[in-house]
């Protein structure tokens, strides 16, 4: 039977989200990152074998200690794909493939994860894009795909699909798409993150959605 160990690489708690720097405080950054954290690993951990969340903070791993995942230290100083690599070759003595997930998809369910994992039965990799060109959700073996997440990265890892000749299935779906980087994706979750812990928090500080008429969709504001 495939084993199938999920990846979640963290960034610093001090270094999250600073594009939201205009709308919160440092504070309220690193809380949405929890938050966000907590969701993503509800919906991936009752599908898969085990989570793994590599970080080179070591407050990340403390908080995440108590939540039944595998916690890996950063080896070395490194970039998001070197991580990854670290973590998909210390998956590769346990499980089959991976599945790696940012911790900034908050919306991603547990029907999609397990969804995905029937996909791979028939497609070695499976792929979900971010609405911005990267990528949201992989799920691979653990030996034949190169980790390029970065900007465009969902085209970067078709490619390396391609050469490796993987055959691989896109899983297009809203939820998974958005990733949080801006205020206007705070809104986004405002409005679609029923039942998740980052609506609960971002609604507890005070932010309201409003619909806007300018260049961007959505406007989020204080009460």
């Amino acid at each position: 039977m495939t084993k199938t160990f999920a990846i979640i690489p963290v960034s610093r708690f001090s270094e999250a989200k600073t594009r939201l720097s205009p709308t919160l405080s440092p504070l309220e950054r690193e809380n949405l990152l929890k938050s966000m954290l907590m969701d993503v690993i509800g919906a991936i951990s009752g599908s898969v074998d085990q989570v793994v969340v590599i970080s080179s903070d070591k407050d990340v791993l403390n908080f995440v200690a108590d939540l039944n995942v595998t916690c890996l230290p950063e080896k070395g100083k490194t970039d998001l794909n070197g991580a990854l690599t670290q973590a998909v070759e210390w998956c590769s003595s346990y499980a089959s493939q991976v599945l790696i997930v940012p911790s900034d998809v908050p919306l991603i369910h547990q029907d999609q994860v397990q969804e995905m994992i029937e996909l791979s039965d028939k497609w070695p990799m499976v792929i979900a894009p971010a609405k911005g060109g990267g990528t949201n959700a992989l799920l691979c073996s653990t030996n034949d795909i190169q980790m390029k997440f970065g900007d465009w990265s969902f085209f970067e890892h078709l490619k390396e699909a391609e050469n490796a000749g993987v055959s691989w299935y896109i899983y297009d779906s809203f939820y998974l798409s958005l990733d949080v980087n801006t205020a206007e994706d705070l809104g986004e979750i405002i409005i679609h993150g029923f039942g998740t812990q980052t609506r609960k928090y971002l609604k507890s500080i005070g932010l309201l959605v409003k619909s806007n008429h300018g260049t961007e969709r959505l406007m989020v504001e204080r009460k």
